[in-house]
């Protein structure tokens, strides 16, 4: 990743293959946990960006528990929470 001079804002948001680099993971594997919606992110068109916010809970999650994050588990919890908010009639999506 590119070093960004103190001038430029902070990005709100990484590419696929900036949050793979990140992570040193294949972006492949990144695709693929978007797809099965196991992977915080923001579909523009046919293009997917991950919210650098999301990426900096990860982190923060891994250093709090010193553990393993995963994931998947973290993305099953948000659906679950979603479906029973719509169940409720509440507005989360």
């Amino acid at each position: 990743m590119r070093a960004r001079r103190s001038t430029e804002p902070a990005p709100l948001f990484f590419t696929v293959r900036e949050t793979a680099e990140i992570l040193r993971v294949d972006t492949a594997t990144i695709y693929r946990a978007i797809r099965e919606d196991a992977f915080p992110s923001v579909k523009v068109r046919t293009r997917y960006v991950v919210p650098v916010a999301a990426l900096e809970e990860l982190i923060d999650e891994a250093a709090e528990h010193g553990g393993c994050v995963d994931v998947a588990a973290m993305a099953t919890r948000r659906r679950q929470e979603r479906d029973v908010a719509r169940a409720l009639g509440g507005g989360l999506r």
